[in-house]
């Protein structure tokens, strides 16, 4: 079952290795190693998400989704989506920013390094956001409950998670601005650069939550009108057809799916540039972890249950709140990649103990209860 399901993923990954170790030796094998590492990390809630819609599909929108929702998710969102970022931030052309970064690194490179500043501001706030929407969130579950039940009180107020969005955007913005001028002023435009970029990053985020939100309000419109049909059917003694259970609920599904993964897929992509700037070594980690989420996707579905380690979702959203916080300090200040990849890992390595801790505890507390149980009635 698990080579059935994972085989593609782990022929990828050998190949993606092997092709790092002949394009950037050990240390790029490192770097497309916690690229990787961290895009499963990132985005196992997203595996879990798509499981739990995808589910609830028939066998061929299931396909769609597992071949065409790949190209997309894995081509599209990982491979492109990284050049555009790139071509836009430095003013070049698609081709021309693939090209210098094959035949002309160095100049590419400085290209990205000038255009660091506006992509970290653009990911950092869009992560910033995705961390934020989710810590004010009052869930019944709670992994650190010290820190999220006094923040789940405070999300009661409306827009607060843009409020204080913004408030972290001017200030690094300002910041920036300070350091320039201390520093002769060459870069006080950079600051203007870093707010728009921040705001551009923040719309982003509202209009791909918009969507979302717009898909699944669909979605929920079209299971409530097929499931009114089919207990009209029932009662009239019909049989539904399962073209009508499959048809337009199935392709809003499809729908939300996209939007939602590509949402996700933000996070880890942005989060690349935190690590590096090497768009082949960037594809190389980000096309073996999409490939991964994709196969955890199909493994949950067919398995038919979600998972059981409930605090892997919260490790991998403070893991992208460490990355929104890295992203702009590197607008100022240097950080290891070592540090950077390592931060999200322990995150969800810490998530992932408590769960097993959490599970351990709840078993045992059962077979007590079993056996206080038995006791009673052997004493009957």
């Amino acid at each position: 079952m698990i080579l059935k399901t994972f085989g593609w993923s782990f022929a990828v990954t050998a190949l993606g290795l092997v092709a790092a170790v002949f394009y950037g030796g050990w240390t790029g094998f490192s770097v497309v190693a916690i690229l990787s590492i961290l895009e499963i990390s990132v985005s196992f809630d997203n595996a879990v998400v798509n499981a739990g819609i995808l589910k609830k599909m028939n066998a061929f929108w299931q396909k769609i989704f597992l071949t065409i929702g790949v190209l997309i998710a894995v081509f599209g969102m990982r491979l492109v989506f990284p050049v555009v970022i790139v071509a836009i931030s430095a003013k070049i052309g698609p081709i021309e920013a693939v090209r210098l970064a094959l035949d002309d690194k160095d100049k590419y490179q400085q290209l990205v390094t000038d255009a660091h500043p506006s992509i970290a501001a653009f990911g950092g706030m869009f992560l910033l956001m995705i961390f934020l929407d989710f810590i004010f969130e009052d869930r019944d579950i709670k992994w650190l409950g010290w820190i999220e039940r006094p923040l789940a009180k405070l999300g009661k107020v409306d827009m607060l998670s843009v409020c204080i969005a913004l408030i972290v955007l001017l200030a690094t913005a300002m910041t920036f601005a300070t350091q320039a001028h201390q520093h002769g002023g060459a870069h006080v435009d950079k600051a203007q650069t870093v707010l728009i970029s921040g705001i551009a990053g923040l719309i982003t985020y509202l209009v791909v939550g918009g969507l979302s939100g717009y898909f699944e309000s669909k979605l929920e419109e079209e299971e409530e009108r097929e499931h009114e049909a089919e207990e009209e059917a029932k009662r009239a003694g019909k049989k539904v057809p399962a073209v009508v259970m499959a048809g337009k609920a199935a392709f809003f599904m499809f729908l939300y799916l996209e939007v939602l993964d590509a949402s996700f897929s933000f996070d880890g992509v942005i989060g690349a540039f935190a690590i590096t700037n090497d768009i082949v070594l960037m594809a190389l980690g980000l096309g073996i972890g999409a490939m991964y989420v994709r196969s955890l996707t199909v493994y949950l579905v067919r398995q038919g249950t979600l998972d059981d380690y409930v605090y892997l979702e919260h490790g991998a959203h403070y893991a992208i709140g460490a990355l929104a916080a890295i992203l702009l300090i590197t607008i100022q200040y240097e950080i290891h990649e070592i540090i950077t990849g390592s931060v999200g890992v322990l995150l969800i390595a810490g998530s992932f103990f408590s769960s097993v801790v959490r599970n351990r505890r709840l078993a045992a507390a059962e077979g007590n209860a079993s056996g206080d149980k038995t006791e009673v009635s052997s004493g009957v």
